[in-house]
C-alpha cells in the first residue's frame, strides 16, 4: 500500500512540475563537469508554495538558479513545486524524486522542508543538499542558507517611521512562525528607533499547521485594508504570495506598502508598483547562486551560512525613488548595524 501511495505522489509531483514551469534536460555532458573528471552538474530545485512566478521568495531562488545556469553552462536542471496543504510525505517524495534522478546539488526552498530533508538526506549521503531559511537540519551533506531578516526589516521599519505622516504603520505576516517573527521584531525595532511614538499594527494571516497564509492574496488584502482603515499609511508584508493582496489594498487606499524578499516595485503587478514604498530585499538568489558555484568549484561546506547586512545578504530597495530623501539616514543605520553599534533583535 505504501509503495502504491508513493508512486501516486510521485506521478502527481512530476505532473505538477510539467505544469509549473519546471524543466528537465538530459544531456551527456555539460561545461560544469567537462574536463574535471566529474559527472556533469545536474541541479534540482524544490520550491515552496507559489513556485516560480510568485513575484517574491521563490522567484528570487529561481533567479539564482538562472544566473548559475548561464554562468556555469549548466544544461540539466529540474524544478518541482509545492502544493497548498500537502503533507511532509509529499515533500519527501519531491526531494527523493530529484535524488533518485541523479540531481545534485538539490536545493529545498523554505523551512517547511526541514523535516523531509533530514530524512531524505540520510538516504542519499552522496547527494549535496541545501535548504533555505532553516538551520535546524544539520548533516554532512546539508548546507543551511539563512538570513538576518531582522536587520533588513529594521531598515525598512526605520524608513516607514520616517515616511509615515499619520505615525501609524502596519505589519502583515503570512504565518506566525519564528522565521516571520524575525521580520516583525526587526521592523518594529526599526520603527521605534526612529520614532518611539509611532503605532505599529500587527496581523498574522494564519497559524501553524495552516500555512495557507503564504498563498492567500484575499486574506492579505483584507488584513491590510483593516490596518489602513484603522489609520495606518504604510504596511510591511512578509506574507509570500499573499503580499499581492496587501499591495492591492494599498492601491485602493492611496497608501503605501513595503515589499519583501525581492525588489517588488520591479516584480509585482504593474498596476500596484507605484504604491510600493520600498522592499526588504532578501537575496535568496545570491545564496542559491553561491551554493551552486561552490558545487562547481568543489568547495561546498555543510552547516549554516548566514547572509546578513555585512555579507550583502539583506538590504532595502530604492526603486521608484520614494525614499531617496532618507537614503543617507538609512545608510548610516546600516553602518551602525554592521559595526555592532546597533544590535537588532531577532525574537
Amino acid at each position: 500500500m505504501r509503495l502504491i501511495a508513493g508512486l501516486a505522489v510521485a506521478a502527481v509531483v512530476l505532473g505538477a512540475a510539467g505544469c509549473g514551469g519546471g524543466s528537465s534536460t538530459d544531456t551527456a555532458a555539460s561545461p560544469s563537469g567537462s574536463g574535471t573528471g566529474k559527472p556533469p552538474l545536474r541541479v534540482g530545485l524544490a520550491y515552496d508554495i507559489g513556485g516560480r512566478g510568485d513575484q517574491s521568495f521563490n522567484d528570487s531562488a529561481a533567479a539564482g538558479l538562472d544566473k548559475a545556469k548561464k554562468d556555469f553552462g549548466i544544461t540539466d536542471s529540474k524544478e518541482l513545486e509545492a502544493n497548498q496543504g500537502e503533507t511532509d510525505a509529499q515533500k519527501e517524495e519531491r526531494l527523493r524524486l530529484l535524488a533518485e534522478g541523479g540531481y545534485t546539488p538539490i536545493i529545498a526552498v523554505g523551512f517547511a522542508y526541514a523535516g523531509p530533508l533530514k530524512k531524505v538526506a540520510s538516504e542519499f549521503p552522496d547527494t549535496k543538499f541545501a535548504i533555505v531559511d532553516d538551520q535546524s537540519t544539520l548533516a554532512g551533506n546539508i548546507t543551511n542558507l539563512v538570513f538576518a531578516e531582522e536587520q533588513g526589516s529594521f531598515l525598512v521599519g526605520a524608513a516607514a517611521a520616517l515616511k509615515s505622516v499619520k505615525n501609524n504603520v502596519g505589519f502583515v505576516g503570512g504565518v506566525q512562525v519564528p522565521l516571520i517573527k524575525k521580520f516583525e521584531v526587526g521592523y518594529i525595532q526599526g520603527v521605534k528607533h526612529q520614532k518611539p511614538d509611532v503605532q505599529v499594527q500587527v496581523k498574522y494571516l494564519t497559524q501553524p499547521p495552516d500555512f495557507s497564509g503564504f498563498g492567500d492574496p484575499a486574506k492579505g488584502k483584507a488584513a491590510a485594508q483593516g490596518m489602513y482603515d484603522s489609520g495606518a499609511d504604510i504596511v510591511y508584508q512578509a506574507a509570500g504570495g499573499s503580499g499581492g493582496g496587501v499591495f492591492e489594498a494599498a492601491k485602493a487606499a492611496g497608501a503605501w506598502a513595503i515589499g519583501v524578499d525581492s525588489d517588488q516595485a520591479k516584480t509585482a503587478d504593474p498596476a500596484v508598483r507605484d504604491r510600493i514604498l520600498t522592499s526588504m530585499v532578501k537575496k535568496v538568489d545570491v545564496a542559491v547562486y553561491d551554493f551552486i558555484k561552490n558545487n562547481v568549484d568543489g568547495t561546498v561546506k555543510s552547516g549554516p551560512i548566514v547572509y546578513d547586512l555585512a555579507k550583502g545578504g539583506v538590504d532595502y530597495a530604492t526603486t521608484g525613488g520614494h525614499i531617496n530623501d532618507i537614503v543617507p539616514q538609512l545608510e548610516e543605520l546600516k553602518k551602525q548595524i554592521i559595526s555592532g553599534q546597533i544590535k537588532v533583535a531577532s525574537s
